[in-house]
């Protein structure tokens, strides 16, 4: 038994551990029932629940709750979109969604299931710095299926050397494509004028 201070009272017997917490003006609440003995507190009843409530929503609000998102791809998805599609899986991934990337396939596709393996391959290449596979890709009936789940380590590290996960190209090459779009927008203004 423990008082209302935390300290050991040692072990009681039922009748005088109801007695000494009445004779306190508490109550008598099993912490844990389980245990041999039984582990009673002297506390306040109303006061216990009021914090074993709070308790629990407090860890209920650290919990992080995971989504599944699903992105499909075609088997013979062009590569624009399969980069399009890359950027929006990269992007729950980043937001800390567990991500289910499938390749479907539509009427005799099916009979060269290797075109769409190789896409797979492709997209989980594209992935592989932010991103871990959780299951392998594998044929549900006509789709192949594979799920990812954020690295939060290769996340992190990618973070802490100032490289933004986001970026798929390196930020030179970004650089010079910005400068040459905008000399052919120049080019186009002065052949205009």
């Amino acid at each position: 038994m423990i008082d209302e201070n935390g300290n050991s009272l040692g072990i009681m017997n039922t009748y005088d551990a109801i007695s000494t917490a009445f004779s306190r003006g508490l109550d008598l609440v099993e912490i844990a029932p389980k245990s041999k003995p039984p582990v009673c507190k002297i506390t306040d009843f109303g006061k216990y629940t009021y914090e074993k409530q709070k308790r629990e929503k407090l860890s209920k609000k650290n919990q992080s709750v995971m989504a599944v998102k699903e992105i499909r791809f075609n088997a013979n998805t062009d590569k624009h979109d399969t980069e399009f599609k890359c950027k929006h899986i990269r992007q729950f991934l980043l937001d800390g969604h567990k991500v289910k990337a499938s390749v479907v396939y539509k009427g005799r596709m099916i009979t060269h299931p290797e075109i769409g393996q190789k896409l797979m391959n492709e997209v989980l290449d594209k992935l592989k710095d932010i991103g871990k596979i959780e299951s392998p890709p594998k044929m549900e009936g006509k789709m192949l299926i594979t799920y990812l789940v954020p690295d939060k380590a290769k996340i992190a590290s990618l973070k802490d050397k100032g490289i933004t996960p986001t970026a798929n190209i390196p930020a030179e090459v970004k650089s010079a494509d910005v400068k040459e779009k905008i000399q052919e927008k120049t080019e186009l203004k002065h052949e205009t004028n």
